[in-house]
């Protein structure tokens, strides 16, 4: 049977999925899923084709939805409460008016108030949440528990929120190692599953590149990391900072500056090729002009030597373009000719089936998308 790829696009109104078949030429769409709850970020496991979803907010609470049928059937389970249950407890006529009660008491209530990344390694599934925390279930999303190891480090309380809040964002991990981004405090790595972690945001370059604030040659990247990716052989890890793109080539220990040759400092997400770890993909934006592609020229910027030179790649792009792209919302399918997607806040996908090199778009008039990734299934 031909291999079938999917693009989860997660979205402020619900999950979608954006279905071809291996050639990638026609795709369909469907959903929303969720009962519309905003969803952050969804993740698949290509063995069985489940897909999770991490849904809710400030209304509907936080949960992280699953599906074992590909979006034909869903369930849920509630990690904390949001305001609903909050006016069901307090109002016979709402409950009356919607047929239910409040939910009882999640197992987070009051702990967290959004998932922004959901990530399988091995047989656990990662959740990271805001306030900047991770969780873990050992049961497919059924149940779960707080890495307390990561809340406990020394540096927590010095800790410090980006323009988002104090947000976990990235999960990366292979086996007992983990990686994990937090705007704005930076990398944090742990090589024991997640009992005990090290920070990892020091500058290989520090004595040639200053800080942009003080004039000075900083000694640590800039501790707001907007996303991470790592090279499907572990060699590599790539990070789009707010101040630059950065390479560590010693699983983020140190860090060198690849950001000469780019037309900003400064985007949300980072792209690594599936089976060439040289060859890493950004989307700059304008940093004080509304956070947008510069000159309203979309373009996806390839880079095939890990940073040390690289290429605008915009055929079949707009002009015009003053979308933003959110620091989830690009990635790559484990095609022998990589595929890139990309989602933008003016509910638009697009798509690369031939790496980067030419471009369409593959979904539009979708709400706005947060988060993009893509499953292969049979």
């Amino acid at each position: 049977m031909d291999e079938r790829v999917t693009v989860l696009a997660s979205t402020s109104k619900g999950l979608f999925l954006i279905d071809s078949d291996g050639a990638r030429q026609e795709w369909t769409v469907s959903g929303p899923f969720c009962d519309g709850w905003p969803v952050n970020h969804a993740t698949g496991d290509p063995q069985t084709g489940t897909i999770w979803a991490a849904a809710g907010g400030e209304w509907q609470g936080v949960a992280v939805w699953k599906s074992p049928d590909h979006g034909a059937s869903w369930s849920h389970a509630q990690l904390s409460n949001g305001k609903m249950d909050e006016y069901l407890a307090a109002d016979e006529n709402f409950r009356k008016m919607l047929g239910r009660g409040p939910n009882p008491d999640a197992p987070f209530k009051g702990q967290m108030n959004a998932i922004w990344v959901l990530s399988k390694v091995g047989d656990t599934l990662y959740a990271g949440a805001r306030p900047a925390a991770l969780y873990a279930s050992k049961d497919e999303g059924a149940s779960w528990e707080r890495v307390e190891g990561l809340s406990n480090h020394p540096s927590a309380d010095s800790w410090e929120p980006g323009g988002a809040g104090l947000v976990l964002h990235t999960v990366l991990g292979e086996g007992e190692k983990l990686w994990v981004a937090i705007s704005a405090a930076g990398v944090f790595a742990s090589e024991d599953g997640g009992a005990t972690w090290e920070r990892r945001n020091r500058r290989t370059n520090q004595a040639t590149t200053p800080d942009p604030f003080t004039g000075e040659c900083a000694k640590d990247v800039g501790f707001c990391v907007h996303n991470m990716a790592r090279s499907a052989d572990g060699r590599v890890i790539y990070m789009q900072n707010h101040n630059g793109v950065f390479r560590s080539r010693d699983e983020g220990r140190s860090w060198d500056e690849i950001t000469e040759g780019l037309p900003s400092n400064f985007g949300f997400p980072v792209a690594v090729h599936p089976q060439d770890p040289d060859t890493l993909y950004v989307l700059p934006l304008s940093e004080w002009g509304g956070r947008t592609p510069p000159e309203g020229k979309a373009t996806v910027w390839r880079s095939r030597q890990a940073g040390e030179g690289w290429e605008p790649m915009r055929q079949g792009l707009p002009d015009g373009a003053y979308f933003t792209v959110l620091r989830q919302a690009m990635a790559t399918d484990r095609a022998e000719k990589a595929g890139i997607y990309f989602g933008t806040n003016s509910g638009s996908v697009f798509a690369s089936v031939d790496e980067g090199e030419t471009w369409s778009e593959i979904a539009r008039h979708l709400p706005t998308v947060l988060g993009v990734e893509v499953m292969h299934r049979r």
